[in-house]
């Protein structure tokens, strides 16, 4: 069965003095999922929020949306715990900051896969769904051992470089959405960067079933038209 159609709106590009609100009324919208990007200033030049705001987060929607943690940080394996205690639903690494070889070749090399499958099953263990992050110079074929592993349950496919909202979809990220929904027909497959009324029929055409979106949401004058517009692309993607 193909995974269902999910819009994560990207809570980077909320009114942060009134995150409660305004993630109420992205899920009354019909959003299904609340992106969460956490990024440490290290893996990326940017500081964003981490386990309290979560947890805040999880008190004001509680189980009415899915918490789709995105962590952009360089030691994924020391935040597990802190997360799932918070009440993430979904931590989703970086796979380069687990195994950067994945930026150079299309296979991880041995010892960088044992760590990312050891995060993996603390992800699971702690009672979270694990996601795998590809930026855009990561192959699609660095995920096939995780994969057959039965350690995955997101992939995620960077549609901008990691570090800020606002940025540019990259047309050329296409085929790699294609080259994972050819070859995982049941994955949830996510993308997020640069997502928009112009932008989302592609990433949906090339096989994403979930699809963030910041700015375009967060900034519309019609929040829930703008999720409309989002859902109705993957809708007929699917159809």
């Amino acid at each position: 069965m193909a995974p269902a159609a999910v819009i994560s709106p990207s809570i980077l590009s909320a009114d942060f003095a009134n995150l409660a609100p305004e993630a109420k009324k992205c899920i009354q919208a019909g959003a299904q999922w609340l992106h969460v990007d956490v990024m440490d200033g290290h893996y990326v030049h940017n500081l964003t929020i981490g386990p309290p705001v979560v947890k805040s987060l999880k008190a004001a929607v509680g189980t009415s949306a899915v918490l789709d943690c995105h962590l952009m940080v360089t030691e994924p394996t020391e935040w597990v715990d802190d997360f799932a205690k918070a009440g993430a639903d979904i931590f989703t690494f970086q796979l380069d900051a687990v195994a950067p070889s994945c930026l150079t070749s299309e296979t991880v090399i041995p010892e960088e896969l044992e760590k990312a499958k050891a995060l993996m099953k603390a992800i699971k263990g702690a009672g979270m769904k694990a996601g795998v992050c590809l930026r855009p110079k990561a192959a699609a074929a660095c995920v096939a051992p995780l994969v057959e592993a039965g350690l995955v349950d997101l992939i995620l496919v960077l549609t901008v470089e990691p570090g800020f909202g606002g940025q540019a979809f990259m047309p050329e990220m296409v085929p790699k959405i294609e080259a994972l929904r050819k070859a995982y027909p049941d994955m949830d497959i996510e993308v997020d960067g640069g997502i928009k009324d112009s932008t989302v029929g592609a990433a949906a055409k090339a096989g994403a079933n979930v699809v963030v979106a910041g700015s375009y949401v967060f900034g519309a004058s019609d929040l829930k038209a703008a999720v409309s517009t989002l859902q109705a692309a993957l809708d007929a993607a699917a159809a």
